[in-house]
């Protein structure tokens, strides 16, 4: 028998907070708190205040040589230390968020599997079928309020880039904080892997995804079923936003869902209603309603068709009977004009059929139809010729031009073109931001029909009042409450949008009317709080350390 004295093994080290991006505070722990984490001789000596780290950042990333290396540093930021990140990106909104979304996040996505870090967010396959639910349970926070996924389907104009895409709802959910101060800890990124059918990505040895054939409709319907149902068990009241699907599937899953759960499109709704309210801001400056203009969409998709549909519902809810409404928007796309002649038109398509000749020529439909507003969704750059514009020109005093085509190389037709060939005349808004031009001695600054106007204040209004469904009621609530935050003296310097420097501000601007709207609707899931400004301030996220 040993004579030793068994040794007691040490007592285990509780985790520590700098390996928790929710509480790591980093060299700003005060030295109180270095005692009692154990996290002396850890740090540097130096106690930081939070605005030293967001200029050391800053600087990290003025070292950078290009925008993807600053994308890869933020995100690693945002794994390391989540205050920071928000702090950081909310500083100074101008900068930062087209470094964690578009247009850097295309060039992401694109080069996903050779930048690859570290997971974010879940990964669900189409091998969990039958056990969706088992596999959510694995996500450790049980509060989640807000699923943004994508399969990847239709990413920025990419096309089908499957799992490549996976930076997409990471993205999106970080403006819904950054944008309108949604807190990030009930928001839970998901890439569904359907497959894909890329095959320059499904042979590189660092795809990170399925190398498969995308599902068939019946086995892709069975498992999203699956998906929405297993959501509803793990996280009750959690809203699914879908993000880049394919557009197909886009439109029928808005529609498969819409009335028996908590869900929306931001491709469809998102960019429905910015571009709205777009249009509700250049009506000021041309006078006029919204029911009285005829619109022209170059682009017949889901979103195209997704924008006409908003459009009518709107022109209906300022008294233009539906059928009228419908006939003052005409679709046209790669084929030609959409009309009753043309075979292989989806049901979309068909409800905005023109009873007309074909027509493969955009110039002679500018001409025919005589169209007040012009709107780009068609992917395809340049197609706003200089002939387009002169045309829209001779047709309206004001003409409304918004190529939204994105990124940069996509867009019908730039904003110094449309400027010029207008002579200064075009209320302009792109799907991508463009320097103010100078014309006929004039400044003007082009919009950005971007969605995060919209996205993160619908989020945020969501969060706080719990409605049980969404409709497109609610963006178009949106739409009028962002083009209220655009004054006469920024309308009259040809902006359509509010500056994005206050975007905060506009978002919860936006959340308010919309929390109103919520409210007089009897469609929240709360009891109405006595000063809705004041309770929404308590529930918003601020990025300080406690």
């Amino acid at each position: 028998m040993s004579t030793h004295a068994r040794e007691d093994k040490p007592a285990a080290i509780p985790p520590s907070p700098l390996t928790s991006a929710r509480l790591n505070k980093g060299t700003a722990f005060s030295e109180a708190e270095r005692k009692t984490h154990r996290l002396e001789g850890l740090l540097p000596p130096i106690v930081d205040s939070l605005e030293t780290q967001i200029q050391r950042v800053k600087e990290h990333l003025d070292g950078k040589p290009n925008d993807i290396e600053k994308y890869i540093y933020l995100q690693e930021l945002a794994s390391r230390n989540e205050t920071l990140f928000y702090a950081t990106l909310m500083s100074d909104p101008i900068t930062f968020i087209p470094l964690v979304y578009d247009p850097t996040i295309a060039d992401a996505c694109l080069k996903y599997g050779h930048i690859y870090r570290q997971p974010k967010g879940m990964y669900l396959t189409r091998e969990m079928k039958g056990r969706l639910a088992d596999v959510l349970r694995n996500w450790p926070h049980k509060d989640v309020r807000f699923i943004c996924v994508t399969s990847g389907g239709r990413i920025l104009g990419l096309g089908d880039i499957g799992a490549n895409g996976a930076p997409i709802p990471v993205g999106k959910l970080q403006l819904y904080t950054a944008c309108a101060a949604v807190p990030p800890e009930g928001l839970l990124p998901v890439h569904l892997d359907i497959g894909t059918s890329n095959k320059k990505l499904t042979g590189d040895p660092l795809y990170t995804g399925l190398r498969k054939a995308p599902l068939a409709q019946k086995a892709l319907d069975e498992l999203l079923d699956e998906f929405v149902g297993a959501v509803e068990s793990v996280f009750p009241g959690c809203c699914i936003h879908f993000e880049d699907w394919k557009g197909s599937d886009a439109v029928r899953y808005l529609q498969r869902y819409q009335s028996r759960a908590l869900v929306y499109n931001d491709d469809i709704q998102g960019t429905a209603s910015v571009v709205l309210a777009g249009l509700i801001t250049a009506l000021k400056t041309t006078g006029g309603k919204l029911s009285q203009q005829r619109v022209l969409f170059a682009g017949a998709g889901s979103a195209g068709t997704g924008i006409a549909n908003m459009l009518v519902e709107a022109m209906v809810l300022e008294g233009a009977e539906r059928e009228e409404a419908r006939r003052a928007i005409t679709l046209f796309d790669k084929d030609g004009l959409i009309e009753t002649g043309r075979k292989k038109l989806s049901a979309e398509q068909q409800t905005f059929a023109r009873k007309a000749e074909p027509q493969s020529d955009l110039q002679k439909v500018v001409e025919a139809v005589k169209p007040t507003v012009l709107i780009g969704v068609s992917t395809q750059g340049g197609l706003f010729s200089e002939k387009v514009v002169k045309t829209m020109t001779k047709l309206n005093e004001r003409p409304i031009i918004f190529p939204l085509s994105n990124p940069t190389d996509n867009a019908e037709c730039t904003a110094k073109q449309a400027y010029q060939w207008s002579k200064g005349k075009a209320l302009y808004a792109a799907g991508v931001q463009f320097g103010e031009e100078k014309v006929q001695g004039e400044t003007r600054y082009p919009g950005q029909a971007n969605n995060f106007y919209i996205f993160p204040a619908v989020s945020l209004a969501v969060y706080a009042a719990r409605p049980r469904l969404i409709d497109d009621r609610l963006f178009i609530e949106a739409a009028r409450a962002c083009a209220q935050q655009v004054s006469k003296k920024d309308r009259d310097r040809g902006m359509l949008y509010p500056s994005q420097a206050g975007i905060l501000k506009t978002e919860k601007a936006i959340a308010r009317h919309l929390v109103r709207y919520l409210f007089n609707n009897d469609l929240a899931g709360v009891e109405e709080p006595h000063d809705i400004t004041r309770w929404l301030d308590k529930l918003s996220y601020k990025p300080r350390y406690e």
